[in-house]
């Protein structure tokens, strides 16, 4: 009773819980929240110090007692009472102007395809325990693609691409369910390892996640294009030990990440022959879609269309598809509840 009474002055919220950063839709609002889904814990005392833009500042400059990390691993709960305090830290930032004592929700997270009952149930509990009244799980590709607006309704063939920083989702969704679907722990985070490994091994040098990623969105691509270009990056010299700025090209960098570009494209390529041949068929017709901060990486959407001989497009604003997704579901929950995943409790008193 108590619940829906809080309920009343609470908003739904839609949330993609990502590896690398964490959205909120509010009903009737759009997407309000777009943080790294990051974490500073004070080791002496326990506390938190800070949560999402505020602690990726902090990222590789803190003393040896302040921890700076992310509590979800490829796209699942690692740090259960941290991912438990970031996801209250949200639902209260989305109420602070609506002077809400105890929000109580009801709440849509994006949870990855593959993961365990134990893994779904984690992210129920921190859900429920940051103060949700309610929560509805929804698969990753499943919240893309209706983040994307395809007619994952109707009797037709829909593929899915979700590239994620922790996981890489791939899913052929017909009549609001999945036919098919791969999910891969190879996505941007392993993009960027690839890149800090290779310059490393290759060329003697340190550099940080941080400048890794700038590399991957500055110089990343996955495609061969007419105009190479290059760039200064600057790290620690493993020889010296001293700073040191080096030049490197935008096909050096496809080079440190072909490998793990093309375990994303097979995992396209296997989901589509996992796929029954009436669906198969209508994708000669039609796209393959890409969502994800993954989609950016230029030449990607090229790479697949050569491999797959197939359509493909990138979604408008991919990086948002998922939480748009939730919050859609959210606004229309008693047409599109088939869409969601089972869950342990359907209420929480």
């Amino acid at each position: 009773m108590l619940n829906k009474l809080f309920g009343y002055w609470s908003k739904d919220i839609g949330i993609d819980l990502g590896t690398a950063n964490t959205l909120v839709y509010v009903r009737g609002k759009g997407i309000v929240i777009n943080e790294p889904s990051i974490v500073a814990v004070n080791q002496k005392t326990g506390k938190i110090l800070a949560i999402g833009k505020e602690a990726k500042v902090m990222v590789g400059r803190t003393p040896g007692y302040i921890t700076v990390s992310r509590p979800l691993v490829n796209g699942v709960v690692s740090d259960f009472e941290v991912t438990e305090q970031m996801l209250k830290y949200f639902i209260d930032k989305v109420h602070q102007e609506s002077f809400t004592l105890l929000p109580r929700p009801r709440v849509v997270v994006g949870v990855p395809s593959g993961v365990t009952e134990v893994e779904k149930r984690a992210v129920e509990d921190a859900t429920y325990n940051a103060g949700a009244r309610e929560v509805y799980l929804i698969e990753e590709p499943m919240a893309a693609a209706v983040g994307a607006r395809l007619p994952i309704q109707e009797a037709v063939a829909n593929v899915i691409v979700d590239i994620g920083g922790g996981t890489t989702e791939v899913a052929v969704i017909s009549m609001g369910g999945v036919i098919a679907s791969r999910s891969l722990r190879i996505a941007g985070d392993k993009l960027n390892e690839d890149i800090i490994r290779h310059l490393r091994e290759e060329r003697n040098l340190l550099i940080g996640e941080a400048t890794a990623e700038n590399l991957k969105l500055t110089l990343g691509s996955a495609y061969q294009s007419d105009e190479e270009e290059e760039g200064r990056v600057r790290g620690r010299d493993l020889v010296s030990g001293l700073p040191k700025e080096i030049t490197v090209t935008s096909e050096e960098i496809r080079e440190a990440i072909t490998r793990s570009v093309k375990s994303i494209v097979e995992a396209v390529k296997s989901t589509i022959e996992e796929t029954p041949p009436e669906l198969t068929a209508d994708l000669i017709n039609r796209h393959i879609f890409i969502a994800g901060g993954g989609a950016l990486l230029k030449g990607l959407d090229k790479l697949i269309a050569h491999e797959t001989k197939l359509f493909v497009k990138i979604v408008d604003d991919p990086l948002t598809a998922v939480a748009r997704g939730c919050g859609f579901v959210l606004e229309n929950i008693d047409q599109l509840k088939s869409v969601l995943v089972a869950t342990q409790k359907e209420d929480y008193i």
